[in-house]
């Protein structure tokens, strides 16, 4: 068999080979949001861990990134530094679901460094109004205030962003 043959075979099952990964990760990703809210944002207001009143009705006019977390998470802990940069240029709410009282919270975002906003879900209530069951859980709300996108699990720093600038389009 000719060397031309040989690399022509090589670079179909490459393709091969990588098309059954996008459809298992595709896969997998439909699966894991599939109990996620849908359609329009479910509410999301209290208090944030500085006192200041939220309210996810007040982020109308631009995409807003809402990210589920949570202290124990340790999946959460390796993408926090890249929700921390989103949030200095970006609108962002983020909600520690199931992490302990606003005291201790801040003192794990002290310890960890990162300054994003913070609102509080000891009981994991506004997890479960958004069909939160598994955290991070990312969701992108556009500036009509519908779910643009939704990703339970690691989602890249580029890849968030991305998503934000699809929503504002």
């Amino acid at each position: 068999m000719s060397s031309e043959k040989q690399g022509g075979r090589r670079w179909l099952r490459w393709a091969r080979d990588i098309a059954v990964v996008v459809v298992v990760v595709l896969a997998v990703q439909w699966w894991q949001t599939r109990d996620v809210a849908k359609g329009e944002a479910p509410p999301l207001a209290g208090h944030l861990l500085d006192g200041r009143l939220v309210a996810l009705g007040d982020y109308r006019g631009a995409p807003v990134l809402v990210h589920f977390w949570a202290s124990w998470c340790p999946i959460c802990r390796f993408e926090e530094a890249s929700i921390d940069r989103i949030a200095r240029d970006h609108r962002v709410i983020t909600v520690a679901t199931s992490s302990g009282t606003p005291a201790e919270l801040e003192a794990y975002l002290l310890e960890r460094g990162v300054s994003f906003d913070v609102l509080p879900d000891e009981s994991g209530d506004l997890g479960r109004l958004w069909g939160v069951v598994g955290v991070p859980a990312t969701f992108v709300v556009d500036a009509g205030g519908n779910i643009a996108h939704a990703t339970v699990g690691y989602t890249t720093e580029w890849g968030l962003r991305a998503r934000l600038w699809l929503a504002g389009l």
